[in-house]
């Protein structure tokens, strides 16, 4: 097939969000690395106008999850060839386009989440679950996700070809008695865990000298460490849970 050229210099793409994300992490720092890792995490969809209008998500709940085209709002304005994803220890070096970093051209994200309700009642704001969107994120699309046609197990994960271990979390005395006391004890706790277990500390920190990390979720600073048994497996430890 003969090769195709490009005949007319390619426009400029001004693109506008639709909609901002409110999520149950306030910064980067701890937002899982993919969706779905942290089912309990709850986050908020509200569209803008003029793309809150209901007939645009006429049909929606008939569908369990949605693919979210985002922008990495927090991320610098740059890209570089050449990244190290945290999957190979921070320290080896993949092409960007091998990749899911954030540091990409036009700073484009995909997620994939679980749509949990959606409510008309002040403008149009979608539930969802699973989300690893920081709040402020804004959304530029939304499309059904269709499992017949988008779910491969059998397709190479490449450098992931699994989920990442999980490390053991337990919950200090402190940690416990701020918990006992909080409406949402049993979704914070599971939040917690499942954000935590992933170890969220940076690629080259890990295996260092032991040291406390703080992580925000939801309204409060989540204090933790990890520490290795007689074993030689790491376990992480939740020190102190206080407001934000």
């Amino acid at each position: 097939m003969p090769a195709m050229s490009v005949s007319a210099p390619l426009p400029n793409i001004t693109l506008s969000p639709i909609g901002v994300i409110e999520s149950d992490f306030p910064d980067k720092f701890g937002v899982p690395r993919q969706p779905g890792l942290a089912p309990s995490a709850r986050a908020t969809l509200r569209l803008l106008p003029p793309y809150d209008d209901p007939l645009a998500v006429r049909g929606l709940e008939a569908f369990s999850h949605l693919w979210l085209t985002f922008l990495f709002h927090q991320s610098p304005e740059r890209w570089t060839p050449l990244v190290r994803p945290p999957r190979l220890g921070g320290n080896r070096k993949v092409g960007v386009f091998a990749s899911r970093s954030t540091h990409r051209p036009n700073r484009l994200g995909l997620s994939l989440v679980e749509l949990l309700a959606v409510d008309l009642g002040d403008g149009v704001r979608l539930t969802l679950a699973g989300a690893d969107l920081v709040s402020g994120t804004p959304v530029l699309d939304i499309k059904p996700y269709l499992p017949w046609a988008e779910a491969h197990p059998e397709a190479r994960g490449g450098f992931a070809p699994e989920a990442p271990p999980r490390l053991a979390v337990r919950f200090e005395a402190p940690a416990e008695a701020a918990l006992a006391v909080r409406e949402d004890a049993a979704s914070l706790r599971a939040l917690i865990i499942e954000v935590l277990a992933q170890d969220p500390r940076p690629a080259y920190r890990r295996g260092g000298e032991a040291r406390t990390y703080g992580v925000r979720l939801r309204d409060v600073d989540v204090r933790f460490r990890v520490l290795t048994d007689e074993a030689g497996s790491p376990r992480l430890e939740v020190v102190e849970i206080a407001a934000s």
